[in-house]
């Protein structure tokens, strides 16, 4: 168990990330590949569809390579997942590879050892230890393939699904408060005030002491929420988000890019949560000016309103939008 301790500091300092972490997905995709017990059913098919690119691309050695520092289970160390990565991929990297050499050493030593390791420690792993350049410089390049083979083909669908849990977080703390939220983060999670209880591996007290936490909603993170394992480091915790049922939600998520276009769908999705022009545009990693064309479509269907704030344009849902977005209006329903 986990036990997270607030203070009323902390409580005015949680918040939840704006969007995937890449270098999150790819540590925890890693093992949902290599770890086939994990969320069989959510991950079969991505699963077999990772495989085949991996042999198609010969990554397997780079696999092999990140798969000595992710054990199954158990910890990893926690330069991997650096906060950088929330800037994106390269900025994680580059974090990555400016990991203090007194750190790497350190956090090298919570691998497994002896009969807990599966074969021998590899002797890169010593270079790495040592502070050798070229040995980063092939773990940075197995992040960065491993991300491109494993997590970046399913980056739209696992984007749409944190989008999706960062409305609902946004709407249960603006309707219930940042106790709500807590209390509403999975199944895993018990909110008791002034304590936040997680199902862990282990059994551990993270005492935040004004920090705050920082929530990251996951697509590969499984059943139980992570942290980190420095205490010293910046409290965070990731969570996964709903998959729903596995083929009936599926179809749900086809049937309204089937009605309105698969652009447009990501548009109204993400408008779930009230954003500028510019914001809606980096959500959905399209140019302004798409996104504008998109929510002018969308807004002549009476699905979204726009309205000026200052110099800046607000878009939100309309009722009508809201109520075909949570598909309560049959999607055979004429938007005209």
């Amino acid at each position: 168990m986990l036990r997270v301790h607030f203070t009323a500091e902390d409580l005015a300092r949680v918040q939840v990330a704006t969007e995937l972490d890449p270098l999150w997905e790819t540590v925890l995709g890693l093992q949902q590949l290599t770890c086939p017990g994990r969320g069989a059913r959510v991950f079969r098919l991505w699963r077999r569809q990772a495989g085949e690119v991996v042999r198609g691309r010969q990554l397997a050695g780079a696999v092999r390579m990140l798969s000595a520092l992710v054990p199954s289970s158990g910890a990893f160390p926690d330069f991997l997942t650096p906060a950088a990565a929330a800037s994106g991929l390269d900025a994680g990297l580059d974090a990555v590879r400016g990991t203090p050499l007194g750190r790497l050493r350190h956090e090298l030593r919570w691998l497994p050892a002896g009969p807990a390791r599966r074969g021998p420690a590899p002797p890169w792993l010593r270079d790495l230890a040592a502070g050798d350049r070229d040995r980063m410089a092939e773990l940075t390049d197995a992040l960065r393939a491993v991300h491109e083979a494993v997590s970046a083909p399913h980056w739209p669908e696992a984007a749409a699904l944190v989008e999706a849990d960062r409305a609902l977080r946004a709407r249960t703390l603006r309707d219930s408060g940042v106790h709500g939220l807590l209390g509403s983060l999975c199944t895993a999670v018990r909110w008791d005030p002034p304590v936040l209880h997680a199902d862990y591996p282990v059994d551990r007290d993270l005492r935040l002491n004004g920090r705050g936490l920082r929530l990251i909603p996951s697509y590969f993170c499984w059943r139980t929420p992570v942290a980190f394992v420095d205490p010293e480091l910046r409290p965070v915790l990731v969570y996964p988000v709903d998959h729903g049922t596995p083929g009936a939600a599926r179809d749900d998520r086809q049937a309204l890019p089937a009605l309105l276009g698969r652009t447009r769908a990501r548009v109204l999705a993400a408008l779930d949560d009230t954003a500028t022009t510019g914001e809606l545009a980096r959500r959905l990693r399209v140019s302004p000016a798409s996104a504008s064309q998109h929510v002018h479509v969308l807004a002549a269907a009476n699905l979204v309103r726009s309205r000026r704030e200052g110099n800046q344009v607000l878009h939100s849902l309309t009722p009508l939008g809201s109520a075909l977005l949570s598909g309560q209006v049959p999607l055979g329903t004429s938007l005209t």
